[in-house]
């Protein structure tokens, strides 16, 4: 069979796929508890006569299409669950579940995975096997490692793995991919607990304040980049919560930092934690107090493979041409646990346009623009085509 206009094919049943998305977008689940979206994933896929398998890293949902003897298979990923965030779009298919939303278009990847699976189970234009790997908990909860736990590519063998994200500011119909290399930020969480010793507010100097220690802590953590880091790494860390005492008239025992560390090489990840460990210990003993950290690896750094990197871009560029293409984008400090799926299988990231006027991620405002949906199951299907001939 000749090979049909991905886009054009998928533009056919845009107006199901979107009333999907907005079924989705309506009804948020966060990470490892996407039940509702899982089971509509799953039925839409069975309805089309692919093999589903559900419960794959507590939630998550595989389907499994086979065309042909080929021995090639190839992996599609997407993720399903939505964020903490109170809506305020006020859509008509806005949240309906208080204090959750998709703020991060995670209901659009969702719908253009299923895009994709519809057109290549109609057109079946590929010799293979297709694994549609849809993820939960990617927004920090781990939901890439529960189901690579869980045995993902050993349940469902791939020779290449490919994911996107929408990109808010970049026009529907443009694409952008990283060069070969680091993508996109690996992260850590860290939380420090400091211990001193409380007093009247009046009377200070019967106190060891954890207050003080915390504000000179969080000082201190800012040489780490400074002064431990190559200026040839790409590294971020912050203090973003600081916590101690509830009164006025009260010097506090306790205080707590908390923050984020990204980036771009997993051993810069030992050698701030190193730091951390080094920092939190001496400043909290040079005012008589003691402190803990616990420091978290949340997301691997996401490395773009050779091969795999070319092979998206130019499947973007046989959908809308080279000009609509950015092959040379810049890294982000941002993070994403796809990284982990791609440390075990080779493939790539890339990032398609959701509107110029765009609200930005994890933002009250966003929405993801249905306007994109051909172009990210577009750009999924013809990856298929040309690997699976």
């Amino acid at each position: 069979m000749a090979a049909s206009d991905p886009i054009d094919h998928i533009r056919g049943f845009h107006a199901e796929l979107t009333a999907t998305r907005h079924e989705i977008h309506a009804h948020p689940e966060l990470g490892l508890e996407e039940h509702r979206t899982a089971e509509l994933v799953a039925k839409q896929l069975a309805a089309l006569g692919i093999e589903v398998h559900r419960g794959v890293g507590k939630t998550g949902v595989v389907g499994v299409l086979k065309v042909g003897d080929g021995a090639q298979t190839i992996g599609l990923r997407a993720d399903m669950d939505a964020l903490p965030i109170e809506e305020e779009t006020n859509l008509p298919y806005s949240s309906r579940n208080r204090g959750r939303m998709h703020a991060c278009g995670h209901d659009g990847h969702t719908t253009m995975l299923l895009g994709a699976a519809r057109y290549l189970a109609e057109t079946r234009n590929f010799n293979g096997t297709v694994n549609f790997i849809f993820q939960p908990g990617e927004e920090g909860i781990g939901g890439a490692l529960a189901m690579l736990d869980d045995g993902l590519f050993e349940r469902f063998p791939c020779g290449a793995v490919y994911g996107l994200h929408n990109s808010p500011g970049m026009a529907v119909g443009q694409y952008a991919i990283c060069p070969p290399g680091p993508a996109m930020a690996g992260g850590a969480f860290f939380d420090i607990a400091i211990t001193g010793k409380g007093s009247h507010g009046a009377r200070p100097d019967l106190s060891i304040d954890s207050a003080l220690v915390a504000c000179h802590m969080g000082t201190a953590l800012q040489s780490i980049v400074s002064r431990n880091i190559s200026a040839w790494d790409n590294v971020v860390v912050s203090v973003t919560r600081v916590r101690a005492g509830k009164a006025y008239n009260v010097v506090p025992e306790s205080a707590t930092l908390g923050g984020t560390v990204r980036v771009m090489k997993r051993e810069a990840l030992a050698t701030v934690e190193t730091a951390m460990k080094r920092i939190v210990t001496s400043t909290a003993a040079a005012f008589g107090a003691t402190a803990t950290l616990d420091f978290r690896l949340i997301f691997a750094p996401l490395v773009n493979h050779l091969g795999h990197t070319e092979a998206m871009a130019d499947a973007a560029a046989e959908l809308v041409g080279e000009a609509h293409v950015n092959r040379a984008k810049t890294p982000a400090m941002a993070s994403e646990d796809f990284a982990f799926m791609l440390e075990r299988v080779p493939g790539a990231y890339i990032n398609i346009g959701n509107g110029e006027d765009s609200a930005p991620v994890h933002n009250s405002h966003y929405n993801f623009n249905d306007a994109a949906i051909p172009y990210g199951s577009g750009i999924f299907a013809r990856l298929v085509e040309r690997s699976l001939r």
